[in-house]
């Protein structure tokens, strides 16, 4: 998640003064609309919950209420572009509530939602406002019209804080649910394109592999009597086809998860891909302990990334690489003395890191200058290792 937002930031009118100014007639155009607008928020939060409550005792009570709060936020959204258009006012629109299967489930969701009921709110207070608010400007712009753009923008002023206060999402909360929803995404397109990417790596590499040598066992079989020598030779060849059909078998499981990580842990397996690094890498681990296993994988693989990038594009004569721990957070740098110029928004490998970290609720930040060097520092959120095998082994098995 994801949730559609408003981006944006609020833009202040300018000082009010004597001369009406576009700021000033979109401000009285707000204000001498507020009437008719909250009339019909009234009326309509009046009806659906008076409705929904008074037939509550019925099947079709409780399903019309939330027809209502569901409705409510769609007015609240009309509201809010309002706002934006006339005052200026940008509002970061609410998540969405999350998907619900069943209808028990989605009633309960409609029912407990607190942005629907904070837009009936608005529609309820908004009435007597409208009243005032139309009436004073009309009253100003006829009889008091010099005072005109100072009446206007503290009426306005009112407006903003009430479309700030009530239509704007709760709390952070809403805010990170968003953020979930985007990152989860990322994930499941990180997760299909590493299986397609294993998938074509067996299909292109160890599966035609074993098919030739299979074949070329078959062949061996059938010259076995009538030309022992050349059987001979093909088995010998395919000694060395099953040797390198291993190789690229092993190559295949380490990028899934190498087994050096598994035993030995991050310094180790760090030590392994700056050993295939194609400059002399210089790995410093410092670790009191192992993290999880998930976040220990994630950094391997961010650094064997940033590694691969050493060895293809950066030109370097050397590398580091540290990882250390500070407070709940695990650190990762990766240095080089190359010909810099690396950047993320130029849709290289490093956007796709970047986006892969915060999906776990990392950070990755890079600092490379043309003409180097490159500093490329990522973060990762600290988990133990024995809490989470705590939970694996309190997790009921699947027979």
């Amino acid at each position: 998640m994801s949730s559609l937002t408003d981006t944006g930031t609020d833009t202040p009118p300018p000082p009010a003064r004597l001369a009406y100014g576009r700021h000033t007639w979109k401000e009285v155009a707000h204000l001498l609309a507020d009437l008719p607008c909250a009339l019909a928020g009234f009326v309509y939060a009046v009806v659906t919950i008076a409705l929904g409550v008074g037939l509550a005792v019925t099947v079709i009570g409780l399903p019309l209420l939330a027809l209502g709060l569901a409705g409510a936020r769609g007015m609240a959204g009309a509201e809010r572009g309002r706002a934006r258009g006339l005052l200026g006012v940008h509002v970061e629109s609410p998540s969405r509530l999350p998907h619900r299967d069943g209808f028990l489930p989605w009633l309960w969701a409609q029912l407990t939602d607190p942005v629907a009921w904070r837009s009936q709110l608005y529609g309820f207070i908004r009435l007597p406002w409208g009243v005032l608010t139309f009436t004073v400007t009309l009253v100003s712009l006829i009889v008091l019209w010099p005072v005109l753009p100072f009446v206007a923008r503290g009426l306005a002023n009112a407006d903003r804080a009430m479309v700030r206060g009530l239509l704007s999402p709760s709390d952070e909360l809403e805010r990170r649910i968003a953020e979930l929803e985007s990152d989860r995404g990322v994930v499941v397109d990180t997760a299909a394109a590493d299986l397609r990417r294993i998938e074509r790596d067996l299909h292109d590499g160890a599966q035609a592999r074993l098919v030739a040598l299979a074949m070329g066992l078959g062949l061996a079989k059938e010259k076995l009597l009538d030309d022992p020598e050349a059987a001979a030779a093909m088995v010998d060849e395919a000694h060395g086809e099953v040797k390198l059909a291993l190789q690229e078998l092993r190559d295949l499981a380490r990028g899934i998860h190498p087994a050096v990580l598994t035993d030995r842990g991050l310094d180790a397996a760090l030590s392994a891909v700056a050993a295939r690094c194609t400059v002399p890498v210089k790995v410093s681990v410092d670790l009191p302990e192992r993290p999880a296993d998930a976040i220990e994988g994630i950094a391997y693989f961010t650094v064997s990334e940033l590694l691969q990038n050493v060895s293809k594009h950066a030109r370097a004569r050397s590398a580091a690489v540290d990882v250390w721990r500070t407070e709940e957070r695990l650190m990762l740098q990766v240095r080089d003395d190359g010909a810099g110029g690396a950047d993320p928004a130029a849709g290289s490998g490093l956007a796709g890191l970047g986006e892969r970290l915060g999906a776990v609720d990392g950070v990755l930040a890079v600092d490379s200058p043309a003409g180097g060097p490159t500093v490329v520092t990522a973060e990762l959120p600290w988990r133990d290792r024995d809490r989470d095998q705590d939970r694996d082994r309190d997790r009921p098995a699947v027979s």
